[in-house]
């Protein structure tokens, strides 16, 4: 199954009444796949029920969205692009950023936790990767301060960002409830803390 997902910017011209009607019946999709992840512990949701939800017919939604799985993507990439970026682009510093991120994955655990257990968790991944990829560069930009080539920080960011999925699913799925967002901030910034110092390592010569 090829699974496309499109981030949205906003539009440059008058939105017209289909237009309208369109992002109406999106968001009510994917607001009623949320609640009914959430509300079922499971992403095993089924189409028809989705569509009774939202007040629209199967028909729209695989006109919208294909399938079932690339709704539920769509649906994370979307609370993701309204409620976690907005909080990471206007936090003051890294700590900040950091406990905006574990707040939004506490708060949302049900639907991310049901998410991470499903058959959609692998693409989740990516997704989250790519919302994140620009603020964990940042991290590893600030950590090297600058002084790395292009393609190691590349190479850093691909590595920081996939110890951090791993961490964050362990969390999520396994973590106590309720989640700690506090303490698992304070337990990534130890991370990033061990990561500048082996930046700055410098490593011994070859002999």
């Amino acid at each position: 199954m090829s699974i496309i997902l499109v981030v949205e910017t906003a539009p440059t011209e008058p939105v017209r009444a289909g237009d309208r009607r369109v992002r109406r019946s999106r968001a009510a999709l994917m607001g009623a796949a949320v609640s009914l992840v959430v509300e079922r512990g499971t992403s095993a949701v089924g189409v028809s029920d989705i569509a009774r939800a939202a007040d629209v017919s199967r028909q729209l939604l695989y006109q919208q969205f294909g399938d079932r799985d690339t709704l539920l993507l769509e649906a994370a990439l979307d609370l993701a692009r309204r409620e976690l970026v907005p909080s990471i682009s206007e936090a003051p510093d890294t700590r900040t950023r950091v406990l905006a991120t574990t707040q939004h994955f506490a708060h949302h655990r049900s639907f991310y936790r049901a998410m991470m257990t499903g058959p959609c968790s692998y693409e989740l991944s990516k997704v989250l990767q790519g919302v994140l990829h620009d603020f964990n560069a940042q991290l590893v930009l600030q950590a090297s301060d600058r002084r790395l080539p292009a393609d190691l920080v590349e190479d850093l960011t691909g590595f920081v960002i996939g110890g951090w999925a791993a961490i964050f699913n362990s969390w999520v799925v396994d973590g106590p409830d309720p989640l700690d967002a506090e303490a698992f901030a304070d337990r990534l910034m130890r991370l990033l803390t061990v990561l500048t110092v082996t930046i700055h390592t410098e490593p011994e010569p070859r002999r």
